[in-house]
């Protein structure tokens, strides 16, 4: 008796994108044999996360020196993100502001930092 092969259901990715600037990695992404869901904000991202579980999540660190007790938006996605220890998170950032962002790599978990202007085979790469 012949069974079909089960196909294994696609990996998704968030792509957080609020300020941009940069090329759209959705295709890169794709290729990567990922589904794709793009938000605009943490804020909606956070909601997003509510119903989807993602595998990668793609986001931008934008240094905010007017918060009082964070760097960015990003310590509230990365907080909420903790919960599932399996998402990968992919942060793109201003080589100026790397300091910062070592702030918070060493509150929570980055799977890789890339520089502007993206690198696409480090891209690539960390999406393996």
């Amino acid at each position: 008796m012949n069974h079909p092969v089960p196909r294994p259901s696609k990996r998704t990715l968030l792509s957080i994108i609020e300020l941009g600037g940069y090329p759209n990695f959705t295709p890169l992404y794709q290729q990567a044999g990922y589904a794709v869901e793009s938000v605009t904000s943490v804020r909606k991202a956070l909601g997003l996360l509510k119903k989807i579980n993602p595998d990668v999540i793609v986001a931008e660190f934008n240094f905010q020196s007017d918060f009082r007790d964070r760097t960015s938006s990003l310590e509230s996605l990365l907080a909420v993100v903790q919960r599932s220890p399996t998402t990968k998170v992919i942060v793109f950032y201003e080589k100026d502001q790397a300091h910062q962002l070592v702030k918070l790599q060493t509150q929570f978990p980055i799977h890789a930092a890339l520089a502007y202007p993206i690198d696409t085979h480090l891209l690539e790469a960390s999406l393996r």
